[in-house]
């Protein structure tokens, strides 16, 4: 166990303990007054994995990385993830002549604004510390496509995603010809990643959407737990303009008989997924209620857990990530298991604590606040909505004593970037704006427009390119001398940590 800050019995004297009994508070005076419609459901209340692959590199074998890249470029041909047809027909009609093979095992189904592939990857760990094969399809990827469809806890071999594409082409084709539409980009890998999960085989595979839930290309997959991590405002264009309103389409994903998992919530988007629940007869646990996060404490690389489970309390797991975000996570993904093996329908047994903590701690969840470098130190994270903002900024305000911290920004056109701004404004000292290589970037002149209003003039420094960007950024957090607290966190977008992370050696 790595160790961590006070050991000692909870005082009640002590501000720490007073901390934990305020984030115990926290956890338990959720206020929404949904009675009306919990009478309605049926809530569930229990009475009482091997180190994960980080992002790959190009393939070393130059003619398994040409045929790669071939098939990345006939996948980068077709729609891509932002142009979107709702629907699930094509994906449906692929399913049907590949012979349904997301049939083939059972699934959970992760939806929200925020937290999902972290979430995915800790119930990932957890499953492969109970020794079952598992089966992982997160998305968007930092650095490698490959790292989208995960098997045995790491991504697919670069072999293995070729020749998955080549096994499905012929149906991909038969399709493509039978539709208004061709298969996107997205519904053709979601078809790759049941199809390798089903020859695997997996015994269980971990289901990110894409956008959404009800029409996401995911959403042809009978999850028995449905996941739903926190709503907030994004992709407001195709989603919706109001919490509730998005989990409309989010709680798409709950299958009728399912266990639905939900983190807390705002009031609306919490009423219409218990409400959805009610409709389909699926047993709700609630983040703060049936489970939540009991206590918790920074620690040397990460904090140090005491969560509540649905089958009871689950003491000093320690969990290699910053931020209170990442506990709310973590809690979650226990749960999601939990319910998976039956802990609060079938039996109220809490699963065993040193596998859990082995789990737990085995956990990596790359370009979330991810260090990179050290002197200065420069975190990543792949914050790209205001949501994300505020959670990473707190965790790097508990997690890290930086006096200096630059940021620099790229950020994807489209999104609330004031709003994510005006997040780190009060951490940031300095910010350098910048712009990724992908056609979907916002341009840095865009960004520096709004990011002058919000940090004004004297604040705001300006490099199109993401190397100058960089090597502008650690000398501002340099001026101060070496060991002046300076930092840099890198941020705005995935894409951009992506590119961040190639830049400074990260393989």
């Amino acid at each position: 166990m790595p160790p961590h800050d006070d050991d000692r019995p909870t005082d009640p004297a002590d501000p720490t303990a007073a901390a934990f009994e305020e984030i115990v508070g926290a956890e338990t005076d959720r206020d929404p007054d949904l009675a009306v419609i919990e009478a309605g459901s049926r809530t569930l209340r229990a009475q009482a994995g091997p180190p994960q692959g980080d992002v790959p590199a190009r393939p070393a074998d130059p003619e398994v990385d040409r045929a790669l890249r071939e098939v990345e470029t006939e996948l980068a041909g077709r729609w891509g993830e932002t142009k979107l047809e709702p629907s699930v027909r094509r994906i449906a009609a692929l399913m049907d002549v590949l012979g349904e093979p997301q049939r083939a095992y059972p699934s959970i189904h992760i939806t929200g604004t925020n937290g999902k592939t972290s979430t995915a990857r800790m119930i990932e760990a957890l499953f492969s510390a109970f020794e079952l094969r598992t089966g992982r399809y997160t998305s968007p990827h930092v650095q490698s496509i490959t790292e989208r469809i995960s098997l045995d806890g790491a991504p697919i071999a670069p072999e293995r995603f070729v020749e998955t594409y080549q096994d499905i082409k012929p149906y991909v084709d038969m399709v493509d010809a039978r539709e208004e539409y061709r298969l996107s980009f997205f519904e053709v890998l979601t078809g790759m990643a049941y199809a390798a999960f089903a020859d695997a085989p997996v015994d269980v595979a971990v289901v990110e959407v894409g956008m959404g839930g009800s029409w996401d290309a995911t959403n042809v997959i009978d999850g028995s737990v449905a996941v739903l991590t926190p709503i907030d405002l994004d992709h407001t264009d195709r989603l919706g303009s109001t919490p509730g309103e998005i989990a409309g389409e989010k709680s798409g994903i709950i299958k009728p008989g399912a266990t639905v998992v939900m983190a807390q919530q705002p009031v609306d988007a919490a009423q219409v997924i218990l409400k959805k629940a009610v409709e389909v007869d699926a047993t709700v646990a609630r983040e703060g209620l049936e489970f939540g996060v009991v206590a918790r404490q920074v620690a040397v690389g990460g904090q140090l857990l005491t969560l509540r489970g649905l089958g009871g309390e689950y003491e000093e797991v320690f969990l290699p990530l910053h931020g209170e975000h990442q506990a709310h996570n973590a809690s979650v993904a226990l749960a999601a298991v939990e319910a998976f093996f039956g802990i609060g329908s079938q039996h109220a047994r809490p699963l065993d604590i040193d596998t859990i903590r082995k789990a737990f701690a085995a956990v990596s969840s790359p370009g979330r606040l991810e260090v990179v470098r050290r002197s200065p130190t420069v975190v990543l994270d792949a914050a790209h909505n205001p949501a994300g903002a505020r959670a990473a900024a707190a965790a790097i305000s508990e997690a890290f004593d930086f006096s200096n911290l630059i940021g620099v920004v790229g950020a994807s056109d489209g999104k609330d970037m004031r709003g994510l701004l005006e997040a780190f404004e009060p951490i940031f000292a300095e910010v350098v704006i910048t712009q990724n290589t992908s056609h979907r970037a916002m341009s840095a002149d865009a960004l520096a427009a709004i990011a002058v209003e919000v940090f004004g003039d004297e604040r705001v420094q300006v490099e199109p390119r993401l190397p100058d960007a960089l090597e502008a950024a650690i000398t501002l957090a340099e001026e101060e001398g070496e060991f002046s607290g300076g930092g840099v966190l890198v941020t705005g977008s995935v894409i951009t940590v992506g590119e961040a992370r190639l830049l400074l050696g990260r393989r």
